[in-house]
């Protein structure tokens, strides 16, 4: 009898501890999040690389390695509150590379994102080539399977989810419940808890934060972009497979790219 009124004693011990602790977690719903882009150029580059092209492609892949890292990066920031999130890159100026190699459209790719939350839609400003256009439609459905996985991110516990989108493109992202926001790096959102690390493999493209700041930031500062030739994500595609209908298998990656 007192086994049992000690195991009693104990179990409600631990549950009242567990209780206040849960408490006293803080969530966040406002502030900044830096992030980091890396593109592994050599593997892009190297995708590029076919049997009608590889006399010079392969000569000109190695006279890169020689004067360019592997890794191109980009930094970008989201600001958000509970209602609504803008994602967008520093205006930090980048020297020229003169390599044509170094071009690449979604390691290039630098989208205005515009998300409400409360309405599920988002508004993006994408440079197409010569031509901007401001795509206006409901944020991304993504069908996450969340695990067991975890990871810390900037000081931040985070828990990986997978995902298929675009029917080929396999995403990983590592997400954090104590940001109450369902958002992230460009138009990926959806989880219970703001993305803080995300990955296309096989696209060799990363973006993780680097540093959050809870603050208070002013309605201004969350506006949707406004530049723009408007459209919704359909009528991009369209736009896109007619100006790529010539290119072959070379359209996909493009294609890939401006559909992120």
């Amino acid at each position: 009898m007192k086994t049992i009124l000690k195991l009693t004693i104990i179990c409600t011990m631990i549950f009242i501890a567990d209780h206040c602790l849960a408490q006293n977690v803080h969530f966040i719903k406002n502030g900044v999040i830096e992030f980091e882009k890396r593109s592994n150029m050599y593997a892009l580059i190297k995708k590029r690389i076919t049997k009608n092209n590889e006399t010079y492609m392969t000569q000109a892949f190695d006279n890169y390695k020689k004067n360019n890292p592997q890794f191109k990066s980009a930094k970008s920031t989201l600001k958000f509150n509970s209602e609504k999130g803008l994602y967008k890159f520093s205006d930090d100026v980048v020297p020229p590379n003169s390599n044509w190699l170094n071009n690449n459209p979604i390691a290039d790719l630098k989208n205005i994102v515009g998300t409400d939350f409360k309405t599920e839609t988002s508004t993006t400003q994408k440079s197409v080539y010569e031509a901007t256009y401001l795509v206006k439609d409901s944020i991304r459905r993504i069908n996450w399977k969340i695990t067991d996985e975890t990871r810390d991110i900037a000081g931040y516990e985070c828990r990986r989810a997978n995902a298929i989108i675009m029917d080929s493109v396999y995403v990983v992202a590592y997400y954090c419940n104590q940001i109450a926001v369902s958002g992230g790096p460009e138009s990926f959102a959806g989880l219970p808890g703001m993305i803080l690390g995300l990955a296309l493999p096989h696209e060799n493209i990363t973006w993780f934060a680097t540093k959050v700041t809870e603050i208070t930031v002013p309605e201004k500062e969350l506006l949707p972009p406004a530049k723009g030739k408007p459209v919704d994500n359909a009528g991009l595609k369209k736009v896109l497979m007619a100006a790529m209908k010539d290119w072959g298998e070379y359209a996909q990656p493009d294609l890939k790219a401006f559909s992120l």
